[in-house]
């Protein structure tokens, strides 16, 4: 049997990496993350909307509705064991026209497919009801949306996975990966102080660039690495009391989900994202966008006042479509796909990634028969 540094190295601190970190150590592994960042989360995992998908929009028998649901029942117990905090506020999705009611339908038809409690349709005055601020024609109700503190979450994590024995380790880039003679693989870590190790198996879960670090791995073919996109995502915040104590969605938009509302943990009003595609991540927030925001939020809140939107913050979700393309499952390639044995390379994991991190770190670990 080959002596290894590590059991398992993963590539990338943010929810999802540590995510399969977490699992791996939990089955007794010895784990190192590896980060090129000074400090974790600092991609994708930071800038998002910080809310725990029920589980609604996705495919039947897809990943996303599988590892979405699992995910958010893993996550709110993980929470509550670890003093994350979070509200599980509910969600309305809501139309505001005729064409937007048949929408809520196939909505929660899908929601029911993929096993989400306590969806509920909602006429107009039920919605009022709860929100008396909104503007819609009807709704649907997922009461187990909520939104959650991402960074505490992240940092529970990291704190089992060194309570395992494992190794978060920062300022840490990842230069490549050879597979051994045998089976395993050789590990090459930049920063300050350049490494090689070596461990039996190896994830890459990197965000934005998943595609980059893939091929960065001595003989994954060039042919199985799918083609990456950058979704941009801009979020203004409002002044003034929060409108809602509920997320509140529009039907969602090809491609994503479309400009929500929150209420953040601070009690404060978000919106956000919208979706430009960009050729690299770019992270300003155009001020000039708000006029946008106004009209496309009126439509659901008529009122919202003049100049109470202020540009907030941006995000970049690593996709795997370009404009006006299907949006296709998250991508999980194990030895099936590139012919490597003992690595899961993870390809488009945006939203909602962050919800189903801990239902990914577990696919992750029984897919490596770990």
């Amino acid at each position: 049997m080959a002596e290894f540094d590590f059991d398992a190295v993963v590539v990338g601190a943010g929810a999802v990496g540590l995510a399969c970190g977490y699992a791996l150590a939990r089955r007794g592994l010895t784990v190192a993350v590896l980060e090129r960042e000074a400090a974790i989360g600092q991609g994708v995992s930071s800038r998002n909307s910080e809310v725990i998908h029920g589980g609604l929009y996705y495919p039947t028998g897809s990943l996303k509705a599988r590892l979405c649901v699992q995910g958010r029942r893993m996550l709110y117990a993980f929470c509550d064991a670890h003093h994350v905090d979070y509200d599980r506020c509910g969600k309305l999705v809501v139309a505001t026209d005729a064409a937007g009611l048949e929408r809520l339908d196939a909505i929660l038809e899908q929601a029911r497919t993929n096993d989400v409690e306590g969806m509920a349709r909602l006429t107009e005055a039920q919605a009022l009801a709860l929100e008396p601020e909104l503007s819609c024609e009807g709704a649907l109700i997922s009461p187990q949306s909520g939104v959650f503190e991402s960074h505490a979450y992240m940092l529970a994590l990291q704190g089992e996975i060194e309570a395992a024995g494992g190794a978060v380790v920062l300022s840490t880039p990842f230069e490549g990966a050879t597979p051994l003679d045998g089976g395993g693989f050789e590990v090459r870590a930049g920063g300050a102080e350049p490494t090689t190790l070596t461990c039996r198996l190896l994830v890459t879960a990197p965000g934005l660039s998943a595609q980059a670090v893939a091929a960065e791995i001595e003989g994954f073919p060039a042919d199985k690495i799918p083609k990456a996109y950058f979704g941009k995502g801009m979020y203004f915040r409002l002044s003034g009391k929060a409108p809602f104590a509920r997320l509140i969605y529009p039907p969602p938009i090809h491609g994503a989900l479309g400009t929500h509302y929150r209420r953040d943990l601070g009690g404060q009003g978000v919106f956000g994202p919208d979706l430009h595609f960009v050729d690299e991540p770019d992270y300003t927030v155009d001020p000039a966008a708000a006029g946008e925001f106004y009209r496309y939020i009126r439509k659901f809140w008529p009122g919202l006042p003049d100049g109470a939107l202020s540009p907030d913050y941006a995000g970049v979700r690593p996709k795997l479509h370009g404009p006006g393309q299907p949006q296709p499952d998250f991508q999980l390639h194990g030895e099936a796909v590139h012919g490597l044995p003992g690595l899961m390379a993870l390809f488009g994991i945006e939203s909602p990634g962050l919800t189903s991190s801990l239902a990914i770190g577990e696919e992750v670990a029984v897919r490596l028969g770990a």
